[in-house]
């Protein structure tokens, strides 16, 4: 049986996916850049080609590897494969939206955990993403701060390092994210209490993020983060 809510102190999060409908934002920009060169473009066929592009070899860190990703993918939609376009769909990154339970959401969770975000996003993107979100965090580990990106293992093992600075330990972390790519999997196998929050559960596939060599199943499963500060409400209410 899954650990309950209250006996965790903190509460780890994915951002990009989790939190923030990057796959809205990026196809919105895309959408945009179609509209003016006079083509229309299948959004989650566009997501497929962006999830290719995205995790080739030469991937660079994100969102900055979206000019990159742009020059790859535009050709297959008919788009102008120019630099400039790139450019702006990395820059729309600080215009994309959190969805629209999560501010609330956080907002509850922090007035009973330490809430830590956990992005391979680099920092400038997340400073962005906090203001959507509230700014809810303790503490944030980025991709600059870590020096590398989920799911390696060296990633948690520096948010493991913080709370340790603190006197805890990964047993009193709940992860909480959407990717079983990058985050699902490792955490368990890491040893830690998982949540998996579902946000394509009304959609066929795995959209922009990369799928997993196999299904992990979580330890607590929702489809939002609404459902997920629900259900800690309840369980604190049980509990007291």
């Amino acid at each position: 049986m899954a650990r309950g809510f209250s006996e965790f102190e903190y509460m780890t999060f994915d951002v990009v996916g989790t939190l923030i409908d990057f796959e809205g934002g990026i196809t919105t920009c895309l959408a945009g850049i179609a509209a003016e060169a006079g083509v229309a473009i299948d959004g989650e066929a566009a997501l497929a080609l962006y999830r290719q592009a995205r995790y080739m070899p030469d991937a660079g860190l994100f969102p900055d590897d979206l000019v990159r990703v742009y020059i790859v993918i535009a050709p297959q939609l008919g788009l102008p494969a120019e630099e400039k376009y790139g450019v702006r769909l990395r820059d729309s990154a600080r215009a994309w939206q959190g969805f629209p339970d999560s501010a609330a959401a956080l907002a509850e969770l922090a007035k009973s955990h330490k809430l830590i975000a956990m992005t391979n996003a680099r920092r400038w993107a997340l400073d962005h993403f906090e203001r959507q979100l509230g700014s809810p965090f303790f503490a944030t580990f980025t991709a600059d701060d870590t020096g590398t990106a989920k799911p390696d293992p060296a990633f948690f093992q520096k948010v493991f390092d913080f709370v340790a600075s603190r006197g805890d330990s990964k047993d009193d972390i709940l992860h909480v994210a959407q990717s079983q790519y990058h985050d699902i999997g490792i955490s368990r196998a890491l040893g830690m209490t998982n949540c998996w929050i579902e946000r394509r559960h009304a959609q066929t596939g795995y959209g922009g993020t990369i799928e997993p060599e196999r299904f992990t199943v979580p330890d607590h499963h929702f489809t939002s983060m609404a459902a997920l500060a629900a259900a800690v409400r309840e369980s604190l209410k049980e509990r007291a």
